[in-house]
């Protein structure tokens, strides 16, 4: 049997050939999703780490405002009457913040590779207009 050109391939050789290069071909699109996805999660996770040192600090600057307005109902009223009015309010408050946190959680999408998700749909395209559909 003698090595044949690009030219005189066989059906076998191509069909081959096609199967190699579409196992390879699906192998990058998996190694892009996985960077993709790896990019992301970085970068979700900084924004996250971020977001958490934001909300320490404003934790501290919430309770020195908390204590400022116990100290100043307390001039008008009884000091645990005061206490116990800015703890309702804040609660309430809490309440509120929790219910808009759950529906902006309903609404948010999830991490796809959407890169590595467009290239497969070409891909595919390429391939049926390749093979005449």
């Amino acid at each position: 049997m003698t090595a044949t050109s690009g030219n005189d391939a066989t059906t076998g050789e191509l069909i081959s050939r096609l199967s190699e290069e579409v196992r390879e071909l699906v192998r990058s699109e998996l190694r892009l999703a996985k960077v993709e996805m790896t990019d992301k999660a970085r970068d979700t996770g900084i924004g996250v780490g971020m977001f958490g040192t934001a909300g320490v600090i404003a934790l501290y600057g919430l309770g020195v405002l908390v204590a400022t307005a116990i100290l100043a109902l307390a001039l008008v009223l009884d000091a645990w009457l005061a206490a116990l009015i800015v703890g309702v309010v804040l609660l309430a408050v809490a309440g509120v913040a929790a219910l808009l946190g759950r529906s902006r959680m309903r609404q948010a999408a999830p991490l796809a590779p959407t890169e590595t998700a467009d290239n497969v749909k070409q891909d595919v395209a390429t391939v049926k207009r390749a093979a005449g559909r």
